[in-house]
C-alpha cells in the first residue's frame, strides 16, 4: 500500500480529500499541516489514528521536518495542497503568500528530489489565468497565466517551479487549476459559508461592488475526485483544469442562500469593491473529461443547498471557527491523544 503525504490536509479541500482517501482505505496517508488559522484539527480529528492516517504538525517551509517526514514516514508520493489562499489578505499582505506558497512549494520540490519521490502533484488555481469579460471563453490549459492579485501572483510563481522542475530535473509531477471551491469544512471568510452565516444569524451579507463578479463554483467533493483521478491517470508534466458547469453572479448566489435560509434580501449589504477585483472565472474541463474521465456530480443547484444545509447543522463547528476556540481547544484534545 502507497503511502502519501498531503500538505494542507487539515485545510478546507485537504480535510475533504483526507477524508474522502479514510473513507476508501485504498492509501496510507500522511498530513502535513502548520495549524494557521485556516487548518483546523477538528476537521479531520475523527480520521486520524495514527496508523491509516497519521498527522505531522509543521510547516512545509520547515526543509528539515519536510526531509524528515518523507523519510521516517516511506513516503511514496505527495499531494502538495498546503497554501494561503485568502485573496483580501494578500491585499493586505502579500509576504505570508510568497513564504507559504512559493517558498514552501520549493522546499517540498527540492525535498522530494532528494528523497526519490515517484509523483508530485501540485494543486493550484484558476485564477493564475487572471480574469474573462463576460463574453470570453472559459480558461484552457493553454490559458496564459495573467495573475493580478498578490495570491494568484504566488500560486503562478509556485506553478512555474513545478514546471521547472519537470524539465530540468525529470520531475514526474502534474498540475492541477481548479475553479472555486465551495462545500463542508470551509473557513467561513470564504464567501459562501460567509453568507450563510451571516443569513442564518441575521447578518448583513455583504456583496463586493454591484455583485456582478461571476465565478464557477465547483463542488468540494467532485475536486478532491478530480485530484486523485489527476495523481492516479495524469501524464507528467500535464496541467488539468478542473471546472464545475456552475458560472454564477456573485449576487445570485447571495440571494439564493437567503432563499434557503428563508430570509429576505434585505439583509444584502452593498460594500466597497476589492482592489483589482476579478470580474469573471470560468473553466473549460474538457481536457480532463476527455483524458481522465472525470465529470462533476453535484450540480451548483443541489450542492449549495447541501452546503448551506451542513453549515446550518453544524453550529458547534461553525462557533468553534468563528470564535476562535478551534485554535486551542481542539489541538489540545489532538496533542493530549498523542
Amino acid at each position: 500500500m502507497k503511502t502519501l503525504l498531503i500538505t494542507g490536509g487539515a485545510g478546507f479541500i485537504g480535510s475533504n480529500l483526507v477524508r474522502m482517501l479514510a473513507r476508501e482505505g485504498t492509501y496510507r496517508v500522511v498530513v502535513l499541516d502548520a495549524l494557521t488559522y485556516a487548518g483546523n484539527i477538528e476537521n479531520i480529528a475523527d480520521v486520524i489514528d495514527n496508523s491509516m492516517v497519521r498527522f505531522v504538525h509543521g510547516s512545509i517551509t520547515d526543509a528539515e521536518l519536510v526531509r524528515a517526514t518523507i523519510a521516517s514516514e516511506n513516503i511514496d508520493d505527495i499531494l502538495h495542497l498546503a497554501a494561503e489562499s485568502h485573496v483580501d489578505r494578500s491585499i493586505q499582505s502579500a509576504a505570508p503568500f510568497i513564504e507559504t506558497n512559493v517558498v514552501g512549494t520549493l522546499v517540498l520540490l527540492e525535498a522530494a528530489r532528494a528523497a526519490g519521490v515517484r509523483r508530485f502533484v501540485h494543486v493550484s488555481t484558476d485564477e493564475v489565468y487572471g480574469t474573462l469579460g463576460p463574453d470570453d471563453p472559459a480558461f484552457t490549459e493553454e490559458t496564459p497565466l495573467q495573475p493580478n492579485s498578490p495570491y494568484s501572483a504566488s500560486k503562478a510563481a509556485s506553478d512555474m517551479l513545478v514546471r521547472s522542475f519537470v524539465h530540468t530535473h525529470g520531475m514526474d509531477a502534474v498540475i492541477t487549476r481548479c475553479s472555486n471551491n465551495y462545500g463542508p469544512y470551509q473557513f467561513p471568510e470564504k464567501f459562501i459559508p460567509l453568507m450563510t452565516l451571516n443569513a442564518i444569524e441575521d447578518r448583513g451579507l455583504p456583496v463586493y461592488g454591484d455583485g456582478l463578479q461571476v465565478r464557477d463554483w465547483l463542488h468540494v467533493e467532485d475536486h478532491c475526485r478530480g485530484i486523485m483521478m489527476a495523481y492516479e491517470h495524469g501524464a507528467a508534466g500535464q496541467v488539468y483544469n478542473f471546472g464545475g458547469y456552475g458560472e454564477e453572479k456573485n449576487i445570485v448566489v447571495a440571494k439564493a442562500i437567503l432563499g434557503h435560509v428563508g430570509k429576505g434580501e434585505d439583509l444584502l449589504t452593498y460594500v466597497a469593491d476589492r482592489p483589482g477585483h476579478d470580474r469573471r472565472y470560468a473553466i473549460n474541463p474538457q481536457k480532463v473529461r476527455d483524458e481522465l474521465g472525470w465529470q462533476p456530480r453535484w450540480t451548483f443547484e443541489e450542492g449549495l443547498q447541501n452546503t448551506v444545509a451542513w453549515y446550518a447543522t453544524n453550529t458547534a463547528w461553525c462557533t468553534n471557527v468563528r470564535s476562535g476556540e478551534y485554535r486551542t481547544y481542539y489541538q489540545r484534545q489532538y496533542e493530549q491523544r498523542g
